[in-house]
């Protein structure tokens, strides 16, 4: 009996440790994103990992998985839908296919620079945010974060770039947004849908001589050594948001959501910030490999969004009204 009940104790005591180790045992969530090192959205991620561990004191772990490790922001979206990878960062072009929501963002000159504050404003407090938020839990995910990418400007390795009518026959990469494709047509590019870890060779090649995108990534990706010309179109702008499994979301406690819902706020204003002088940095760089900029004039400027309406109306047909009518609103 006294060994029975020596056992009994023992037993107990093994179980309590047990479960005060499981107790112990820190929360750890994989993101996974397709961004460069270095890239703007990279260390707006790491910026959020540092603050979610520091709030948690250590009790919820960020694993981060950059540069395409567990696949495009497709495949990663994808995963986070199923619940077997935990968050994933999606540019706003391939959340298309996942919510006609996130097209109202793709759509040619829907906002500008000009108005940047106002757009974040309404992203981070305003109704706009409620919206996009409501609409990644349509489809299985809660959203935690809007990251700044940036306006993506035209680029060329051989054919200086001015006005509208320096774009015309050229072949220009684009990614697989039918927006992306439609304006590129709409401005008389021959459209060429390339993966983005070929556009480098395409273009030293010439199998295509233009591409749209960022300074900022064509200069981490090294893009800058064979591009000759640029022109600031910002015809299109993007985000990249951050994305959480739904389930897994809601399975948190609240304490736990209210960490990542503050890392996730100080993250997006600090990677804001960063991004602008990360810009800066790429302008200058272009500079510096001799990279011809034009500056458009007003006019020049006026001339593509009116080239480029056609395709604006067209796919503003295939967005929730509300979203486009928000969005619109913050450029007034």
């Amino acid at each position: 009996m006294r060994k029975r009940t020596v056992l009994a104790l023992a037993l107990a005591l093994i179980l309590g440790f047990s479960t005060a180790a499981l107790a112990e045992r820190p929360l750890v969530l994989r993101l996974g994103h397709p961004m460069a090192p270095g890239n703007n959205v990279t260390v707006g991620y790491e910026k959020f990992k540092q603050l979610v561990e520091e709030k948690s004191h250590r009790k919820i772990r960020i694993q981060l998985f950059p540069n395409c490790q567990l696949g495009s922001d497709r495949v990663t979206t994808e995963a986070a839908q199923a619940g077997t990878l935990d968050l994933s960062s999606s540019s706003t072009p391939n959340l298309a296919s996942f919510s006609k929501a996130y097209m109202a963002i793709d759509l040619p000159y829907v906002t500008s620079p000009a108005h940047q504050q106002a757009l974040y404003k309404a992203l981070d407090e305003g109704r706009l945010g409620d919206a996009l938020r409501e609409a990644s839990r349509k489809i299985g995910l809660e959203t935690l974060m809007f990251s700044e990418f940036g306006y993506r400007n035209f680029v060329a390795a051989s054919k200086p770039l001015t006005d509208a009518a320096s774009l015309m026959n050229l072949k220009v990469r684009t990614t697989d947004s039918p927006v992306e494709v439609a304006v590129a047509t709409e401005l008389g590019m021959n459209p060429a849908p390339i993966a983005w870890g070929e556009t480098y060779t395409a273009l030293q090649q010439g199998t295509v001589d233009a591409e749209g995108n960022t300074f900022s990534l064509l200069n981490d990706a090294r893009h800058t050594e064979v591009l000759k010309y640029a022109v600031n179109s910002e015809h299109n702008y993007s985000m990249h948001v951050l994305l959480m499994n739904k389930k897994k979301w809601d399975s948190l406690t609240p304490e736990q959501q209210g960490i990542l819902r503050e890392a996730a706020r100080e993250a997006s204003d600090w990677q804001r910030k960063e991004s602008v002088a990360l810009e800066e940095k790429a302008w200058q760089a272009f500079r510096d490999r001799g990279i011809t900029i034009h500056m458009l004039t007003d006019a020049e400027r006026a001339e593509l969004k009116a080239r480029t309406r056609p395709a604006y109306e067209a796919f503003a047909r295939e967005v929730p009204a509300d979203i486009l009518q928000l969005l619109e609103e913050t450029q007034k």
